[in-house]
């Protein structure tokens, strides 16, 4: 590369030759420009060229114009590139040709713009044709570049031109555009210039830097087509990073049979496996390959053809890949006879590849541990865990709803949690149906394959339930009309499901299918439950691969993983999954079905009397449960949050109730028992329950409430240790906004820990600690700390509060509006908001430790399972997270490549 003269010096460098890069300046040069800068200072045959920056395209999209200065420095490396290559760009007797491609930091696939060829021309073809010696090729060059910047550039619907394609193939009797001849072509490029002057208004342009400018322009733009950000929220990629743009002198893969191009991976994307993976098609330029125009061939079957570029290719892949210490995905192309590189990155790959990929290349000692622990993510971990459909059945969908939980599920629809148990139990595969659920439908949703609803959201009632149970669930599936009464929903095409009828519901991708989808179990799952040991003749390749992985991430994690669990059955299957705890044990569902009368008998008691009754009648049950979760946590630490229910939900329906003693009323019936009902339910009633009477004011409220829950958690303990068990309980309290409330409860329970203590003989030691849910415990989290000996951040309501959200509510409501409109790039009940929840969560790790150093930290809330999040808690200096059973092998790797990334002190 000769000698660039230097631009203007105020304006910031935007161009950077290929030569002035390496892979590590993704951030500036985009993953394309960075890796063909690798590529040409490893010695590869790369085609010369230059990289306009990510900053040029922040600035073009700020003011909508290129930015001062940039214009002045693509020509200097234009003409430095002219130079090197002996040609100048369009020139009618020796045309340089280039091509202008998107290349942002992250892959993003086919989402942005590419331009082959430009410099081409009216004057400039015949050029083409005469120094290669092969005017098809010229004319069909030049067809590609019209074609492809009136569709990128101009923005010209490309059926004009696939529609002018297959006239002229029609006018030829020929199936195929390489059977088009010279002749054919040039009429075809007539009939492009046509549509552009037709479509766009203005004639196709002649002048080879004009059309590289515009084309630079069109790529920088496309960072923001509707496909580009729907990509980015979905991969969640900043939506402020901008594209770089990488000029690239022409290489030409449709000289002749003895040209081609292709793609090429260093192992198998999908296996992980080495060997030789890719495609190859002769005579063909760009995006031929993938766009699937004609059947390619094997790499193997390149090496018949031309076994000196195959041999070749053989060698540079094995360069790359040992530079990347990866999976690389290559494109390159032949130009008679010769190869050239085009691209290479770190190529994407399959969940399960992902994994034997990771541990071949520690066996292989290309890597380390705790880079294989880098390489593989907790989403695709999940993606292993759980069943998927087969689809090449070609089920009827019917319709698609919110990927609530992920998993494939099998069932009969049924739309109550009576029918959905009552079947259950007769072993019938159920699908519990509803337009939303509540805590009365837990027995069903126990009882169903999954879980369906037309309303809510990922952070719904459903969705936050399933997802704890490992249950598959579709929520807000608002195309449905869900008719519970008449037993039956609507699909939009007319389609209506009865109850009986079989359904088949993907908590992947929230597809709703018509009838019975076959389902493939996950092996993974298995192993993390037991039933298939790592070293057994079933365990394959890839359970051996997670085995291995997981061993690391354990060894190498500083933050402790517990799991929410409410029952014994989820306290051991949380075991089974690798928990070190319970983080939450939720008392309100426990009080659920039959003793759902009785928590109402206890609020609306009139007089202590009535209330110790059900108080007593309530203490032995509350015992019995923490019995059975003590005993299956054996000796890990379980912490049991007291009773916090919005108390409409053990109240009666105040519109059934107020009818109920209207009708009476009118029909002259004795209804004194229910006047005097609804007037308690009058009372007690409340617009916003979920900030209303619950939590710490319920225990408060209501004497004696959180006393016999104290009680029976210490009497359990003290059971358990008489059977020779071991129970380690922190007992929290939940919704403290200000240490007094927490300082009274705290009193009282040591007053009754003291008490079962003397009376059983057995050394009962319990932390008492407060869940941090609201804005105000956060910032007086120095004063609550005086009171308390562990946080637990409820990071559900937390967020729900400090947003002002009703996570129940919102996420159809607006949600999507504020995704497509950038103001989240994801839900913040899906994955924590660092500058405002996760600020509160800092300030109040940071100030409860400054009032009481040895203070516990910890983490309940949905994010305790969310692999960006998990990140977060282990770089604020928390001391667990606590997820659902299911997530908790996610978590243990999150929290593991969390510390690779950025080690504790």
């Amino acid at each position: 590369m000769p000698t660039l003269d230097q631009p203007s010096p105020q304006a910031p460098k935007y161009v950077f030759d290929f030569t002035e890069g390496h892979k590590d300046m993704k951030d500036l040069l985009g993953g394309k420009g960075a890796n063909l800068a690798e590529m040409t200072n490893l010695g590869l045959p790369v085609p010369p060229g230059f990289t306009i920056s990510t900053d040029a395209c922040r600035a073009y999209l700020a003011a909508g114009a290129a930015p001062q200065g940039l214009d002045e420095q693509v020509s200097v490396y234009l003409t430095a590139l002219e130079a090197q290559m002996g040609r100048k760009l369009g020139d009618p007797s020796d045309p340089l040709l280039v091509s202008v491609r998107s290349g942002a930091k992250f892959s993003m696939p086919g989402m942005m713009e590419t331009v082959l060829n430009i410099g081409l021309s009216d004057l400039s073809v015949s050029g083409l044709a005469r120094v290669a010696g092969d005017e098809r090729f010229a004319w069909d060059s030049y067809r590609r570049l019209i074609q492809m910047f009136g569709k990128t550039v101009l923005d010209i619907d490309g059926e004009h031109f696939e529609e002018a394609l297959d006239t002229a193939k029609r006018a030829k009797n020929v199936t195929s555009d390489i059977d088009l001849d010279a002749a054919d072509l040039a009429l075809l490029v007539d009939a492009y210039k046509a549509i552009v002057h037709e479509q766009a208004g203005r004639d196709f342009p002649q002048d080879p830097r004009e059309q590289m400018d515009l084309a630079i322009n069109a790529v920088f733009g496309s960072w923001n087509t509707e496909r580009a950000k729907l990509y980015r929220r979905q991969e969640r990629i900043p939506h402020d990073l901008g594209t770089a743009v990488n000029i690239c002198s022409m290489v030409f893969g449709n000289l002749g049979p003895d040209s081609g191009t292709g793609v090429a991976f260093t192992r198998d994307p999908a296996t992980g496996h080495s060997g030789v993976y890719g495609d190859y098609l002769a005579n063909a330029q760009g995006e031929d390959v993938v766009a699937g125009i004609r059947n390619t061939l094997s790499l193997q079957e390149l090496e018949d053809l031309d076994k000196a570029s195959y041999d070749e290719l053989m060698r540079i892949m094995k360069v790359l890949e040992g530079q990347y210490r990866d999976l690389c995905d290559i494109e390159f192309t032949i130009e008679r006879g010769k190869l050239w590189m085009l691209q290479t990155r770190v190529g994407k790959r399959t969940a399960a590849a992902a994994f034997l990929i990771a541990n071949n290349l520690v066996d292989e000692q290309v890597i380390t541990a705790d880079e294989a622990l880098d390489r593989v993510t907790g989403a695709q971990l999940a993606q292993l865990m759980f069943p998927q459909f087969n689809l090449t059945s070609s089920p009827k969908r019917i319709a698609t709803g919110m990927n609530a939980s992920p998993g494939a599920a099998v069932g009969k629809a049924v739309f109550d949690s009576y029918t959905a148990v009552k079947w259950s139990r007769s072993g019938e595969r159920v699908i519990l149906i509803r337009r939303e659920t509540n805590p009365d439908d837990l027995g069903g949703m126990i009882a169903a394959q999954g879980i369906l609803t037309s309303r809510g959201g990922k952070t719904s009632h459903a969705a936050v339930v399933a997802r704890g149970m490992g249950k598959t669930c579709v929520c807000g599936a608002e195309e449905l009309d869900v008719d519970t009464k008449a037993r039956r929903f609507t699909a939009p095409n007319g389609v209506v499901v009865e109850e009986g009828d079989v359904v088949s519901i993907d908590g992947s991708t929230g597809a709703i299918y018509l009838g019975e989808v076959p389902v493939a179990p996950s092996p993974v799952v298995e192993y993390f439950e037991g039933r298939l040991g790592a070293d057994s003749a079933r365990a394959g390749e890839l359970v051996k691969a997670v085995h291995r992985i997981m061993t690391w991430a354990d060894e190498k994690r500083a933050l402790y993983v517990r799991a929410n669990a409410d029952n014994p059955d989820d306290a051991a299957r949380a075991r089974r999954f690798g928990a070190q705890g319970i983080g939450l044990c939720r008392t309100e569902h426990m009080f659920l079905g039959e003793r759902r009368a009785l928590v109402e008998r206890l609020i609306l008691a009139e007089d202590d009397s009535e209330r110790q009754k059900v108080l007593a009648e309530l203490l032995p049950m509350q015992r019995e449960d923490f019995v059975g979760i003590l005993t299956a946590m054996g000796g890990l630490p379980v912490t049991v949050r007291l009773l916090d229910p919005p108390l409409h939900e053990f109240l009666p329906d105040l519109t059934e109730l107020s009818v109920r003693v209207a009708v009476a009323e009118a029909r002259g019936e004795d209804n004194e028992a229910d006047l005097r009902l609804l007037q308690a339910v009058h009372k007690l009633h409340e617009q916003n329950p979920m900030l209303g009477l619950r939590g710490v004011r319920l225990g408060l409220v209501v004497p004696g409430l959180f006393i016999m829950q104290v009680r029976a958690i210490a009497e359990a303990a003290a059971q358990v240790a008489k059977a020779g068990g071991v129970a380690r309980v922190e007992i929290m309290v939940p919704l403290v906004g200000a240490v007094q409330e927490l300082e009274i409860i705290r009193d009282e329970a040591h007053a009754v820990l003291d008490e079962v203590t003397e009376t059983t003989g057995a050394d009962i030691r319990a932390l008492i600690g407060t869940m941090i849910e609201l804005p105000r415990a956060a910032l007086t989290a120095g004063q609550i700390a005086e009171a308390a000996e562990f946080f637990s951040f409820g990071t559900n309501d937390l967020t729900q509060t400090t947003w002002g959200f009703s996570r129940d509510d919102v996420e159809a409501a607006f949600f999507s509006a504020y995704l497509d409109r950038g103001i989240f790039g994801v839900s913040p009940f899906e994955t924590l908001d660092r500058d405002g929840v996760g600020r509160l969560v800092q300030l109040a790790s940071e100030e409860g430790r400054k009032t009481r150093p040895a203070l516990k930290l910890g983490v309940c809330g949905e994010h305790g399972g969310d692999p960006e999040s998990v990140h977060f808690f282990h770089d604020v200096g928390l001391d667990y997270v606590s997820c659902s059973p299911f997530r908790v092998p996610v978590a243990r790797l999150e929290a593991a490549r969390a510390a690779v990334r950025n080690p504790r002190g």
